[in-house]
């Protein structure tokens, strides 16, 4: 089945669907940062670079399901939380003009659980309305859930929409399924000891790292990184993996950071030199990509931007392999009573 991808970062989402058996023939990303990225990884995706905004529906591939995730810092519960007032919000509509216009069997959109804070209650409603309503409509099913729970090293709670058309005449069904937890020493303890420090003003090591990718923002902590424990141990998952490097976990060869007083944490007295944050090869093994995924980029903070702001691989594995499985029995369904009806005496 044919899938087109938007806002396709550098492609977590995409992976998974296609480790599932999907073909992603088509996908767009408006950030230059990723371009590089997503076209080495991808090699055999037409790649698309303009703004949503600007794409013309009449240019977008005929396909079989649309996926994507909308930007979603402007639906972040932490910050302003400006939501559909955001022009980075508003871009959800032009993922609904997109998919009024083509009308695909499915579609996946991804975002943070912040949309479902009470402000934020009408403009969600009102976007669950204009997806169901595309068209010639879908069944829209939706739904919190926590990677962690979906062979992901970390906790991670993201809202889908997924929707069906309604002339297949089934609901998504989000499976019942869940998995044991995987800890952060199964994800990324072969990699403790082989993390530079990132250059001079943050830049890239490049081909100076061992393994591609793992090196780590240097700098400074800020008041509010340290009003908080920001190590979890081996035996556990990792804190949610963000777009900011400044914000990255701090790897757990580190102690747990020592509470002061109320909001005022310390790195444990005579350990400081075992606190540094987690490499962006380590926030991509916790988000679940492959080893020979590779990311490329000047400054390690575009690294971790575009691994924070994926939807992790194994997660997105396991949504499409679940939605490949309800589409061919509906379609299995179909064709069974078609037979039937055609066995009937005229």
């Amino acid at each position: 089945m044919k899938v087109v991808s938007f806002f396709a970062g550098a492609g977590g989402l995409d992976l998974g669907f296609e480790q599932a058996g999907f073909n992603v023939i088509w996908a767009n990303e408006y950030d230059k940062d990723i371009w590089e990225t997503y076209e080495k990884n991808h090699p055999n995706t037409k790649f698309d670079k303009r703004s949503i905004v600007d794409i013309p529906a009449d240019e977008v591939p005929d396909c079989d399901g649309i996926i994507g995730g909308p930007p979603c810092q402007s639906w972040s519960a932490a910050g302003a939380a400006r939501g559909i007032q955001d022009k980075r919000g508003q871009l959800f509509y032009d993922f609904i003009r997109i998919l009024e216009a083509k009308q695909p069997k499915f579609f996946l959109a991804e975002n943070v659980s912040g949309m479902l804070i009470n402000k934020h209650s009408t403009a969600l409603d009102g976007i669950k309305n204009l997806l169901k309503n595309a068209g010639i409509g879908y069944d829209l099913s939706f739904q919190m859930l926590n990677a962690s729970d979906y062979n992901v090293p970390q906790d991670r709670k993201r809202i889908f929409f997924i929707g069906i058309r309604k002339d297949l005449n089934f609901k998504y069904e989000f499976p019942t399924e869940t998995f044991p937890k995987i800890t952060l020493e199964t994800a990324i303890a072969d990699l403790q000891k082989k993390a530079l420090p990132a250059l001079e003003f943050n830049n890239t090591n490049g081909n100076k790292c061992p393994v591609p990718n793992h090196e780590y923002m240097i700098g400074g902590f800020s008041t509010m990184y340290m009003s908080r424990n920001r190590v979890r141990n081996w035996d556990e998952q990792s804190f949610t993996i963000q777009a900011g490097g400044r914000h990255a976990p701090i790897h757990p060869q580190a102690p747990k950071m020592k509470l002061i007083e109320k909001d005022v944490r310390v790195f444990v007295p005579g350990k400081e030199h075992l606190y540094r944050r987690l490499s962006v090869r380590e926030c991509g093994r916790i988000q679940t990509f492959p080893n020979d995924f590779v990311f490329h980029y000047k400054k390690v903070a575009a690294g971790y931007k575009m691994i924070g702001n994926a939807v992790p691989v194994n997660l997105a594995k396991f949504l499409a392999n679940s939605i490949m499985k309800q589409l061919n029995a509906n379609a299995k369904l179909k064709k069974k009573q078609k037979t039937n009806a055609d066995k009937l005496p005229v």
